[in-house]
């Protein structure tokens, strides 16, 4: 099975770039059930446009419901999703158990994959959501690659493994940062990214001087390109690109550097990542590039404490200040108009940043006024934020919707005289037929055989499709005026080419669901009381009191072998 690349989109220009830089799918949010609120978001009157524009490419479409469904939303939940069903989505995203297993019984031809806010880290995980109708699963970031093996195709759901982008301080779903200081959830939608932010470091009472590293909880960013071999040689079906806040240009420059990875790979070539490919990453959205988890903990690598927010290539430190110009020896390419950030190592809200104006050598010219350079200094570091070019060059490889893809049809004609002539066209999963306003006539000559049939029907012009194959089971020597045949032909053309979108209800309301479940369980054995523990004298009482069934969940997980042991 060929693994699909999963883009990100915010936006229609987000999900034009995706398409055209060689995304299989992509994945996006609605303005409910979303755990990216702050984006942009497509509507719900958008979504049928957005299927009917992915399909006519070949390209997948996955909506994310990956919040946590409150009850007084489940009547609202389920009526959502009818609406994704019946506007083509291919697959939701949830992080719910409980809208997993909704959406098998409430729309069982929507496909489920699981959120990687569900925090599957193992196969036994991956099973238990599979018995709620989950197809695929996103597993947790935080697996490495000798975890991700225990994954064995066909002995678990296929997985799907995030491969670029932001990385969660905790547990990607598990965070209550944001909820305890703010009072906004991210398994709601609302993470304020408390991991971005400074932070003093206290220890036995004392505050510990931190010099210029105190964004304590900001990882870098995601990059496991190098990776894509090993992870296609475990069997990972997706890789999947995170970024539904990120700019157009970015997913583009992203996606083009992830395809060609893959295809590399398929080709059994491998190599390097090029220093254009790398600046491109760099440059569109980066606060470091690391591979995060792949190759196992390493907590002082993937967190440099130094910034919390984009960066782009390094570029050299100030070597010289002068009194309208600062001096560097650049690491990378430098030319008017190109934006840079001088890092002094303190606070990165109010760090000092602009557009060069000038250049001569090593010196760099800024705009009056645009920097104190009393406040800049020998050995601080650059770091290049802004590449106008680069960014025109990306904007340019989605400036025009691509050619689309053009997918096999079988055309089959039947009729003889006295009847119309019957047509059907079947493309993938999807037939159309009908029929001419006129009735076949016996001809006197130049009867419709085969070839000039072929001639009018294999007219498929600018459509998204070709013919494959061509049936002639007309009988007789008969005849249809060319001009009817051709109305035919481009009615069904038109008809096989447009997806229709009609809107109904889900097949069970949720509180129909809700009295089936429950008639469901009613059913089962017993119920039995599971005890939860947390701490190893909780367990002790527990057990001299007789139970049996305990779930153990301590802040101490060195207590756990001796739990085990008694």
């Amino acid at each position: 099975m060929r693994p699909e690349l999963l883009a990100p989109a915010g936006d229609w220009d987000c999900l034009k770039a995706a398409v055209a830089n060689g995304a299989d799918a992509v994945y996006f949010g609605l303005p409910r059930f979303n755990a990216r609120l702050r984006a942009e978001n497509f509507t719900e009157e958008d979504l049928p446009e957005v299927m009917r524009y992915l399909h006519r490419y070949g390209v997948k479409g996955f909506v994310t419901m990956n919040t946590l469904i409150f009850t007084n939303e489940l009547e609202d939940a389920a009526d959502f999703l009818g609406l994704v069903r019946d506007s083509g989505v291919d697959a939701i995203i949830v992080q719910d158990l409980g809208l997993a297993r909704a959406a098998r019984l409430l729309v069982p031809g929507l496909a489920v994959h699981a959120s990687t806010q569900m925090t599957i880290t193992s196969p036994e995980g991956a099973r238990i959501a599979e018995r709620l109708g989950v197809e695929r699963i996103v597993l947790a970031r935080e697996l490495s690659l000798r975890e991700i093996e225990r994954f064995v195709p066909g002995e678990s759901p296929p997985t799907e493994v995030f491969v670029h982008g932001a990385l969660c301080v905790a547990y990607s779903g598990q965070c209550l940062t944001s909820e305890a200081l703010g009072q906004r959830s991210a398994n709601r939608g609302e993470c304020a990214q408390a991991c971005r932010m400074p932070y003093d470091l206290i220890v036995d009472g004392e505050k510990v001087e931190l010099g210029d590293k105190r964004y304590l909880l900001s990882p870098q960013d995601l990059a496991a390109v190098q990776e894509i071999p090993e992870l296609i040689a475990r069997g990972v079906v997706s890789f999947k690109i995170e970024g539904r806040l990120k700019s157009p240009e970015y997913v583009a420059a992203v996606t083009q550097v992830y395809r060609k990875a893959i295809d590399a790979a398929l080709e059994n070539r491998s190599g390097p990542l090029d220093e254009a490919d790398r600046y491109a990453l760099e440059m569109t959205f980066s606060r470091g590039l690391y591979s995060g988890w792949m190759h196992g903990v390493n907590h002082q690598e993937l967190v440099t404490a130094r910034y919390g927010k984009k960066r782009g290539p390094f570029v050299g430190r100030v070597v010289h200040v002068g009194q309208d110009f600062i001096e560097t020896e650049s690491a990378v390419p430098l030319k008017p108009g190109d934006g840079i950030v001088i890092d002094t190592g303190g606070d990165t809200n109010r760090e000092q940043g602009g557009r060069i104006y000038e250049k001569r050598g090593g010196k760099l010219f800024f705009g009056h006024g645009h920097f104190d350079f009393g406040k800049i200094h020998a050995g601080d570091r650059i770091w290049k934020t802004s590449d106008p070019a680069l960014e025109k060059q990306l904007r340019q490889s989605f400036a025009r919707d691509p050619e689309p893809r053009r997918n096999p049809v079988k055309v089959a004609v039947e009729g003889s005289v006295g009847e119309p002539l019957s047509m059907t066209m079947v493309s993938g999963d999807r037939t159309v037929s009908g029929s001419s306003e006129m009735a076949l006539e016996q001809a006197r000559n130049a009867p419709l055989t085969t070839e000039r049939l072929l001639g009018q029907i294999g007219k498929f012009g600018q459509s998204p499709f070709f013919l494959e194959e061509f049936e002639n089971a007309l009988v007789g020597d008969v005849i249809l005026p060319l001009a009817e045949i051709n109305r035919l032909r481009r009615d069904l053309l038109e008809e096989l080419e447009k997806e229709t979108y009609d809107y109904s209800p889900p097949n069970l309301s949720m509180a129909a669901l809700l009295r089936e479940v429950g008639e469901m369980e009613a059913k089962t054995d017993a119920p039995e009381m599971s005890i939860l523990c947390r701490t190893v004298e909780h367990l002790a009482s527990v057990l001299d009191a007789g139970e049996r069934r305990v779930i153990a969940d301590f802040e101490d997980i060195r207590r756990y072998p001796d739990a085990v042991q008694m």
